[in-house]
C-alpha cells in the first residue's frame, strides 16, 4: 500500500523539530512493513536566506529535496501572503503542489491515499489535490486547525466542506472529535486516534548524572514549546514568584523572547530563569530526566507530545486542564491538572505535586500505556480500506471498458 503524505508540518534540515509529531507518526507506521510513503511538505516562498530575515529566511534555507529516516521528501514552495493571505492559502498551496505529485505519478509512485496533516490550510488544499489526481484523501486534525482557526469564518467554511468531501478523517484526541461535531461534522465520519511517544527516544536516565551535566539543582522547572502566547510561557514565569527557590527552565524560540526575559526581570525572578533556545530531540531527553517537573500552561493543545515525552522520562507534569490534555494527564503518576489557567492556580498546582511527589519509575510506566501500536492499527485500517477500496473501483471499470 502506497501513501503519500502531505503537510506543511513536518520536520526539515533547517527546522528538524518542527511537527516533528507527523514524522514520528509516519515512522511508526512505515516500521509496520504494510506501507510505504513518500512526503510532499510545501514551505512558504521567500527570496533572501540572510539572518536579518528571520524566520522568512528560514524558509528560503529548507531544501528542495531531503531524505529523512530513509523518507523522500520534497519541499515544493508557495506563495504565502501573512495576515492578508488567510483565504487564499489553500488554493495557493494546492497550485504549487499538483505540478510535484504529478511528476511523482508519472515516474511510477502512483499511491493509494492521500494522507494530510492539519485541516487548514493543507486539509483543504488535499481534497483539492484528492479531486484532482482521484486519489482518497485522510486528513488529520491537530489541534490550533480546529480549536482556533474556525473562529474565522471563511476558512470554517473551507473546513467543514473539505471535512464533508474528506474520505476519512483523523483526530489526535477525543476533545477536538468533539469540537468538530459540534462545528458540523457528522460524528461517524471522525476516528479519533491518540498520538504516542516514541519510548526509545524518551527513556529515563541517571538523573543524578544528568543534572551534574546540564549544571542543575534544586527543584526545577522545564517548559518546552514556542515562544509565543498561546503556550502562556509568562504564566509560568509570573507563577515563580509564588514559589520560592524553584527554578525554570523555557525550551523553545519565538517571537515572545524579549518579552518574556523583560518579564522575568520585572518580576524579580531572572535569576531563576533560563532560556534554552532551540534544543534538538537527542538533548531534550537530557533535560526532561534532569528537571523535576515539566510545566504546559497552554490555552489550546490538541494532542501535546512534549507532555508524554517528559512522563516516558519518567517525570511528571504541571498542566493546564484543556482540550486533549485531560486524556493524557489522566492518573496521579503522570501529574497535577491546574484548576484554573492562572498562575496563582498554576503555582498551587505545582506545590500539589511536591507535597505528593510520584515516583519516577511509576511515571514511567504510564507513559509506557501510550505506545504508538494501536494509532499504527488504526491508521492501518482506514488506509488499507480506502485503498481496496479504490482498486475495486478500477477493477470494476477496467472489466466495464473490456
Amino acid at each position: 500500500m502506497k501513501l503519500l503524505t502531505f503537510s506543511s508540518l513536518f520536520p526539515n534540515a533547517v527546522r528538524p523539530n518542527h511537527g516533528i509529531f507527523v514524522e514520528t507518526r509516519l515512522r511508526y507506521l512505515l516500521a509496520s512493513g504494510q506501507v510505504e510513503s513518500r512526503v510532499v511538505a510545501p514551505v512558504p516562498w521567500f527570496p533572501f536566506k540572510h539572518p536579518r530575515f528571520g524566520e522568512y529566511a528560514h524558509f528560503a534555507q529548507v531544501p528542495d529535496r531531503e531524505v529523512r529516516y530513509g523518507i523522500d521528501v520534497q519541499h515544493p514552495r508557495y506563495l504565502h501572503f501573512p495576515k492578508i493571505g488567510m483565504e487564499m492559502a489553500p488554493g495557493l498551496m494546492a497550485a504549487c503542489v499538483k505540478p510535484v505529485i504529478g511528476r511523482m505519478i508519472d515516474e511510477g509512485y502512483d499511491f493509494d491515499v492521500l494522507d494530510a496533516h492539519y485541516f487548514y490550510p493543507d486539509g483543504v488544499a488535499a481534497v483539492k489535490l484528492g479531486k484532482y489526481f482521484n486519489k482518497p484523501v485522510v486528513i488529520t486534525a491537530r489541534g490550533t486547525d480546529i480549536n482556533l482557526i474556525p473562529q474565522f469564518a471563511r476558512p470554517r467554511s473551507m473546513i467543514l466542506e473539505a471535512a464533508s468531501q474528506a474520505d476519512g478523517i483523523i483526530t489526535v484526541c477525543n476533545a477536538l472529535k468533539d469540537e468538530m461535531v459540534g462545528l458540523g461534522v457528522a460524528p461517524d465520519l471522525i476516528t479519533p486516534l491518540r498520538n504516542g511517544v516514541d519510548l526509545q527516544r524518551f527513556a529515563p536516565l541517571d538523573r543524578a548524572a544528568a543534572r551534574a551535566e546540564l549544571g542543575i539543582d534544586g527543584f526545577t522547572l522545564i517548559s518546552v514549546g514556542v515562544l509565543d502566547p498561546r503556550k502562556a510561557h509568562d504564566m509560568t514565569i509570573r507563577a515563580l514568584g509564588l514559589l520560592p527557590g524553584v527554578k525554570l527552565l523555557i525550551a523553545g524560540i519565538g517571537p515572545e523572547r524579549k518579552r518574556l526575559e523583560t518579564l522575568a526581570v520585572e518580576t524579580g525572578v531572572a535569576d531563576r530563569v533560563k532560556f534554552l533556545g532551540p534544543v534538538a530531540q537527542t538533548e531534550l531527553k537530557k533535560y526532561y530526566n534532569a528537571a523535576d517537573a515539566m510545566v504546559l500552561a497552554s490555552s489550546r493543545e490538541g494532542w501535546a507530545n512534549v507532555l508524554l515525552e517528559s512522563m516516558a522520562c519518567g517525570t511528571p507534569v504541571v498542566a493546564s486542564n484543556v482540550w486533549g490534555t485531560p486524556e493524557v494527564v489522566a492518573a496521579p503518576e503522570a501529574g497535577v491538572l491546574m484548576a484554573e489557567r492562572t498562575h496563582e492556580k498554576l503555582a498551587e498546582a505545582v506545590m500539589q505535586l511536591r507535597a505528593n511527589y510520584p515516583d519516577h519509575a511509576a511515571t514511567r510506566r504510564y507513559a509506557e500505556k501510550f505506545s504508538w501500536d494501536d494509532t499504527t492499527a488504526g491508521q492501518l485500517a482506514i488506509f488499507s480500506r480506502l485503498a481496496e477500496g479504490r482498486r475495486g473501483a478500477a477493477a470494476g471499470m477496467a472489466r466495464q471498458a473490456a
